[in-house]
C-alpha cells in the first residue's frame, strides 16, 4: 500500500507520521507506550483498501519523532494537543481519533478537551481505573532499570538497532521499543506515570462522539472491564470483543471490518444506539 511521509512541529518539536489513502474520512490511529507506528500499519493498509484515509501519528518520544529528555513532556493529555496539532497539518476540522491502550486514552483526553473537533473514537484496549495496579507493577521495574541499569540498556539498544526489520510491522515496532535510549525511555514512562491517566469519569460521560470500543480478556494491563466500563460511561459507545490482544495484528478481518464499518456510519450518521458484538 502506497503511503506519503509528513511532518510539523508542535511546540519546538518534529513530529512525524504517515497517511494511507487519498480520500474518504479520516481516522488518526495512535500506537502504544513506547511503540511506534509500525504497530499499525497492517490496519492503516485494510481500511485504506475500504477508502478511508488512516493517518499514523508518532507521539513525541516514540519512533521518527523528536527524543527530548525532560519528563514532563510526556504528559498523556499532551499527547492529545499532538494529535490536534495533527489536524491542524492535516487542514481536517474534524476526525475520528484512536488507537491502542496509551493511543486510545489520548484519544479520550483529545474527545474531552476539544469534542469540537473530534467526529468519533476507535479505542483500543483503554487503560483505566482496573488496570492501575498491574501497569505500576510492570512499568514501574522498566523505569528503575532505565534509571539505574542505563549502561546494560544501552548495549541492549545498539544491538536491536543492528537488527534489519523484519516483514511483520508489530515486531518491528517492538524491537524499535528496545532500542530506545535510557534516557529517554525513564522520561517518557516518568511523564507518562506520573501525570492524568484518563479523563475523570466525569468528563467521560460528557464525550458524545460516536465511540467503537475494542476490549478483550487475558491482559493485565488492558482489563476487559476497563473497556466494558468505558463502553458504560459513553453516551453513544459501541463494545466489540476481540478474540485476544493479538487479533487485530494477526487476524485483522474480523475488527477492521467493524472498525470500517463503524467510520462509514460516522460518516453517514445513522439513528443512535447501544448495541454489543461478542466473538
Amino acid at each position: 500500500m502506497i503511503h506519503r511521509t509528513e511532518s510539523f512541529t508542535h511546540l519546538g518539536h518534529q513530529l512525524v507520521y504517515d497517511v494511507y489513502g487519498t480520500k474518504g474520512p479520516v481516522l488518526v490511529y495512535l500506537h502504544g507506550l513506547l511503540l511506534d507506528s509500525d504497530l499499525n500499519r497492517g490496519i492503516a493498509e485494510a481500511l485504506a483498501a475500504r477508502t478511508h484515509r488512516v493517518v499514523l501519528l508518532d507521539l513525541l518520544g516514540h519512533g521518527r519523532s523528536d527524543k527530548p529528555t525532560h519528563a514532563a513532556s510526556y504528559r498523556i493529555d499532551s499527547y492529545a494537543d499532538q494529535a490536534i496539532a495533527l489536524l491542524d497539518d492535516l487542514g481536517v476540522r474534524r476526525a475520528v481519533l484512536g488507537g491502542m491502550s496509551l493511543g486510545a486514552n489520548v484519544s479520550l483526553f483529545a474527545a474531552s478537551q476539544n469534542p469540537e473537533r473530534v467526529s468519533g473514537l476507535v479505542l483500543e484496549m483503554p487503560v483505566l481505573e482496573w488496570a492501575v495496579p498491574s501497569a505500576a507493577l510492570i512499568f514501574s521495574p522498566i523505569l528503575l532499570m532505565a534509571h539505574y541499569a542505563r549502561t546494560p540498556l544501552q548495549w541492549l539498544g545498539k544491538g536491536l538497532r543492528l537488527l534489519p526489520d523484519t516483514p511483520f510491522p508489530p515486531l518491528n515496532s517492538i524491537l524499535h521499543a528496545g532500542s530506545v535510549s535510557p534516557n529517554v525511555m525513564a522520561a517518557v514512562l516518568h511523564g507518562v506515570l506520573v501525570g492524568p491517566v484518563a479523563p475523570t469519569v466525569e468528563a467521560r460521560r460528557g464525550i458524545v462522539a460516536p465511540t467503537l470500543v475494542l476490549g478483550h480478556r487475558y491482559d493485565l494491563i488492558h482489563p476487559l472491564d476497563d473497556a466494558d466500563n468505558l463502553m458504560r460511561h459513553l453516551p453513544n459507545a459501541t463494545f466489540v470483543r476481540a478474540r485476544s490482544p493479538l487479533e487485530l495484528r494477526l487476524r485483522p478481518n474480523r475488527l477492521t471490518e467493524e472498525i470500517g464499518t463503524f467510520l462509514d456510519q460516522v460518516a453517514r450518521p445513522v439513528a443512535k444506539r447501544r448495541r454489543r458484538a461478542g466473538s
